[in-house]
């Protein structure tokens, strides 16, 4: 299977997004083992496919090769150039007022023309470059253009790698290292990545089996400043990074930070591969002693309000915010956000709390991307910061910290925020925080309810028994196990 998130969306307020990564994942064990497949050529497309390929790539350990199918281009409306991060922003514009259900439609009908994944450096491009960066798809595989003529000798050429990657038993636990997911981390900060990457490169760590910590490996990678200014997180467009040298550029410019001599899908060690690779433009990647911002693009948070850690992508704040402090405005849905965005009853200054989002709370993450879109559309992204434990765009930009660690539904300081509480988010010391005293939260606490999800029939039941903590993937495990 193949989700798309703007399918899959649509309905239960977006709750089948986290969920179909992982049925994405028993569908692909079910077809590979019960056919008894020698090895794996994962195409992969919209958000949740790449990840959900690596993870089943990491749990069969079978020869596997990842093929990035390719990103959109966008076009021209009204003389201005228009893709899907500017119709996704437009909603926000219309519910305000500022523009028209006719220009809206307009754009809907220019900001895509030709196939492949949301242009930007959202979740889909984000993984496909991560793919390479952890060595799992060849090198110059992503980002690229969809349909194009390099799409196409990238796929022959995998063709042939995955050939010999059987005849070699080169199997994806010994490409998955440690190293090769700190090579990885370093891209996504270097690149300013989605957030959602976090929890996905969690998920494959997990069905590999491994020990490790991806939310404070990144911390631990605070250090690298951002090479790449992509939209969101700036000016330049994915077809920009492209022509420019793409994941193996970056991976050039990274080189003095990375392990190069981990192994790839290629056969050979990453420090081979680097020495290949010709001199990015530097015009969209900058060397590592002259970057466009001394900031990482993705930054972990802690404080009182998320012990377990929360993800900003701090390349698409503001540069003028860096300290925020405000009173909460706590919504359970993000259709009740939005209408009160459309009511003129948020406003500059407040830190909306959407809550109750996340895998266990849904169950399956419940959107609130459309409300920081719509919130960025109406002209107050960069007045109202949000703060969450649903699942965000990488098309996303503003103040927004996502992926808060414990869920609201696991009992999380974010299920015990009050409307008027004051919340303080503070970039530079890497802190969110919640300015309530301990022994009110404690009052709150007794109050406070896990949601019963016990009555919940179909996939979205099995994965509320199944899904564990987000600082884990949210993979699917049995009671106990």
């Amino acid at each position: 299977m193949a989700p798309s998130d703007f399918v899959t969306s649509a309905g239960r307020q977006a709750r089948y997004l986290m969920p179909s990564r992982d049925l994405l994942v028993n569908d692909v064990e079910v077809q590979v083992e019960g056919a008894e497949l020698d090895g794996m050529v994962l195409l992969a497309s919209c958000d949740k496919t790449t990840p959900g390929q690596l993870m089943a790539a990491a749990r069969l350990n079978i020869p596997s090769i990842v093929v990035p199918c390719g990103y959109q281009l966008g076009g021209h409306c009204a003389g201005k150039e228009v893709d899907i991060e500017e119709v996704y922003k437009s909603v926000g514009a219309l519910k305000s007022g500022a523009i028209s259900l006719a220009d809206l439609t307009a754009m809907t009908c220019s900001a895509i023309t030709g196939p492949g994944v949301c242009a930007g450096l959202a979740t889909a491009n984000t993984m496909h470059v991560l793919a390479e960066a952890l060595g799992m798809a060849l090198p110059r595989s992503a980002p690229i253009r969809a349909g194009s003529q390099a799409l196409m000798a990238n796929a022959a050429r995998s063709g042939a790698a995955i050939v010999d990657l059987v005849n070699r038993d080169l199997r994806p636990r010994d490409i998955l290292t440690p190293a090769a997911f700190r090579n990885a981390l370093r891209v996504a900060v270097a690149t300013g990545c989605s957030v959602n990457c976090v929890r996905h490169l969690a998920a494959v760590a997990s069905e590999a089996e491994m020990d490790f910590d991806v939310v404070a490996e990144l911390e631990a990678v605070a250090d690298i400043p951002q090479l790449t200014t992509v939209r969101p997180n700036g000016p330049h467009r994915i077809e920009d990074l492209d022509a420019a040298g793409g994941c193996r550029g970056v991976m050039r410019e990274l080189a003095g930070v990375l392990d190069t001599s981990v192994v790839t899908v290629s056969g050979r060690p990453l420090a081979e591969l680097l020495a290949e690779a010709p001199e990015p433009d530097r015009r969209f990647i900058r060397p590592l002693a002259d970057p466009f911002r001394a900031e990482p693009g993705l930054a972990i948070l802690r404080g009182s309000l998320a012990p377990d850690g929360a993800v900003v992508k701090i390349s698409a704040v503001p540069a003028h915010v860096r300290r925020f402090s405000g009173r909460a405005r706590v919504f359970e849905d993000e259709n009740t956000a939005i209408k009160a965005l459309e009511t003129h009853s948020i406003a500059a200054g407040d830190v909306v709390v959407l809550r109750g989002l996340g895998p266990r709370g849904g169950p399956g993450t419940v959107f609130a991307a459309s409300f920081m879109a719509a919130l960025v559309g109406a002209g107050l992204g960069g007045g109202v910061a949000v703060v969450t434990d649903g699942e965000l765009s990488g098309l996303n930009s503003g103040i927004t910290i996502g992926q808060v660690m414990p869920e609201a539904a696991e009992g999380g300081p974010l299920a015990l925020v009050a409307s008027g509480d004051m919340i303080v988010i503070d970039i530079t010391t890497r802190r969110v925080d919640l300015d309530v005293s301990e022994a009110e939260l404690a009052a709150r606490r007794t109050v406070w309810k896990a949601p019963d999800h016990s009555k919940v029939r179909g996939w979205l039941g099995q994965y509320a028994a199944l899904v564990q903590p987000l600082s884990k993937g949210a993979v699917l495990r049995p009671p106990g196990a």
